[in-house]
């Protein structure tokens, strides 16, 4: 089969591109923005990549146009084919139907942490011998690429709550048809799609419905949202993680989240050791070893292949240090991502060689999402970065002023309009000892790599 993929530069289809050309099908795709480090993997597998979305792309004569999230009415190739009446499906269509069908799917939905949790369960998996397959919007380090075909039952994803295609707006994961779901955590995102909380409730009550009885949910006991989706009906085992320990069936832990048990009730299954931070990846664990359960996976073998587990690329990844400034990259865009990432790495600081008391974050973010460019959380900015020392924001074009939103942080927020305006107001106080941590869910217009070239250049 030749499939032409419209968008296929984003994380998803990058991977979905994959798959599809290591089951054997001719893969060509276009993209306004071809670029690395998608295009040099995509061109690394033998895949065709075009740039931009030109009607003469009908002269490829795909056996099918596989259209990705980010096309719209408008859009002139995909125009043309409507009018040619060519075939075409979206991206989570053509994956349930090609490479999902008939196997075991572990899907790992929530607003935060979903990337990090099917990379731990899919290391799980590899780590037991399952030969998993998996999709991850993002590269676990253990396994280098984001995506593999497998050769086991069991197929892990990444299970995204936005929309499918712009033909149809149910979420992505209504299409995978999951065993094992798991439900992680429920906030408002996506503003441009979701007007309120109880939109993205419905949609997680649909991925609830595609789960056979024989299957499991693995349910956060602490959020409020999910405990409101199930509510609504639930026809599946439900395992819950994060519980009481008194509570007995559900999953929690006891110790400091980079040392703990893994308990059921009070019985203690397995213990984790590892270099991850932060109540969140706990939580993370809980989860993944919650789903590894179910397909066979004890918790005691879950819990110790985790003491491996190299996390993901751009979740607080250490781009370089320059003059004893660090500098990081990581994926934060939404408030609640940011200030966990902000509190976990304060929290590294205070567990280093002297407490961290002399040791400065420095937080560097741009509002890119949909949802932050619209202004629907720029309320909660303050609170997202009260725990970094120094605050330092990108002002896009985005109809709202972020100088206005971070006032309450006073002095300690600057709003800048340009890249390179930024990297010298962070490398003019940049001090020995400082950690720089960038956030943004984009390339941030290479700004890492341009603060440790200003970097050396001051020194």
């Amino acid at each position: 089969m030749h499939i032409h993929i419209l968008g296929i530069c984003g994380t998803f289809m990058g991977g979905l591109a994959a798959l599809a050309r290591e089951a054997g099908h001719r893969v060509t795709g276009c993209d306004a923005g071809v670029y690395p480090p998608m295009s040099d993997q995509l061109r690394a597998l033998g895949i065709e990549l075009i740039e931009g979305f030109g009607a003469d792309q009908l002269a490829l004569k795909p056996d099918v146009f596989v259209i990705g999230n980010v096309v719209t009415r408008g859009n002139a190739l995909m125009e043309a084919l409507l009018d040619a009446g060519s075939a075409y499906t979206s991206g989570p269509q053509w994956l349930a139907e090609h490479v999902l069908f008939g196997r075991h799917v572990l899907a790992v939905a929530g607003t935060h942490g979903k990337t990090t949790t099917t990379s731990m369960l899919a290391w799980i998996l590899e780590s037991a011998g399952l030969k998993p397959g998996f999709l991850v919007g993002g590269v676990p380090q253990n396994f280098g690429i984001s995506a593999r075909l497998g050769q086991g039952p069991c197929f892990v994803i990444e299970a995204d709550e936005y929309d499918t295609a712009l033909f149809d707006k149910r979420s992505k994961f209504v299409h995978y048809r999951p065993r094992t779901a798991v439900l992680n955590n429920l906030e408002h995102d996506h503003a441009d799609i979701f007007p309120d909380l109880a939109a993205i409730e419905t949609q997680f009550h649909h991925l609830v419905r595609t789960v056979p009885a024989s299957g499991r949910l693995v349910v956060n006991a602490r959020d409020e949202a999910l405990q409101r989706v199930l509510q609504r009906g639930c026809w599946s085992e439900v395992l819950h993680f994060g519980t009481r320990r008194e509570v007995p069936g559900g999953l929690c832990a006891r110790g400091e989240p980079h040392a703990f048990d893994v308990l059921r009730g009070s019985l203690k299954l397995g213990r984790v050791d590892w270099s991850l931070l932060g109540e969140h990846n706990q939580m993370n664990a809980l989860a993944a070893i919650g789903a590894a359960e179910h397909v066979g996976v004890a918790p005691d073998q879950a819990a110790q292949a985790l003491g491996s587990f190299e996390n993901v690329r751009r979740r607080m990844e250490l781009r370089g240090e320059v003059r004893g400034v660090a500098v990081y990259d990581d994926f934060a865009h939404h408030p609640t991502a940011m200030r966990t990432t902000v509190d976990g790495l304060r929290l590294k600081l205070e567990r280093g060689p002297g407490g961290g008391a002399s040791q400065r974050i420095l937080a560097v973010f741009e509002p890119r999402s949909n949802t932050m460019k619209l202004g629907t959380m720029k309320a909660q900015l303050p609170w997202a970065l009260e725990g970094a020392d120094l605050s330092f924001c990108l002002q896009g074009d985005y109809g709202w002023s972020a100088k206005e939103a971070l006032a309450p942080l006073g002095a300690s927020a600057v709003v800048l309009d340009k890249v390179d305006a930024l990297v010298a107001a962070v490398v003019r106080v940049a001090r020995p000892g400082d950690h720089v941590l960038c956030m943004s869910n984009g390339g941030f217009g290479g700004i890492h790599d341009k603060l440790l070239t200003a970097l050396s250049a001051s020194a």
